[in-house]
């Protein structure tokens, strides 16, 4: 198997919301959008992350009403003091402030306005 892209799905009520917030907050780009639909890209991340409306009558029944819960979108970034403050000044509100765990993960989280949590993390080690 050769893997040619990787991206990352979410099923959401309120696509353009998350797709502006992707835009507007980190510099993703859209490359498709459609109703119900929306995949953004970043030249620099080597992921797309998509959008889907809940409920669409594309997705299987099983998965049409389930809501992008229980994951995180982690980007690790080089100056996450800086991506912080940032966003702070931008007005993000901040819902898991600056972290440092034992193993030397530094993260802090937000969440888009879907609730899909977005977490900045570096490593120091």
């Amino acid at each position: 198997m050769r893997i040619k892209a990787t991206a990352v799905s979410l099923n959401v009520e309120d696509v353009p919301a998350s797709s502006r917030f992707l835009v507007e907050h980190f510099g993703f780009e859209e490359a498709m959008a459609a109703d119900g639909f929306a995949s953004l890209t970043r030249s620099d991340a080597g992921l797309h992350v998509v959008f889907l409306r809940r409920g669409l009558a594309t997705l299987p029944d099983d998965q049409r009403e389930v809501h992008a819960a229980g994951l995180l979108l982690a980007f690790e970034v080089e100056d996450l003091e800086g991506e912080l403050s940032r966003l702070r000044g931008e007005g993000v509100p901040i819902t898991m402030p600056l972290t440092v765990e034992e193993w030397g993960e530094r993260a802090f989280q937000v969440r888009d306005p879907n609730g899909v949590i977005v977490q900045l993390v570096d490593w120091k080690g």
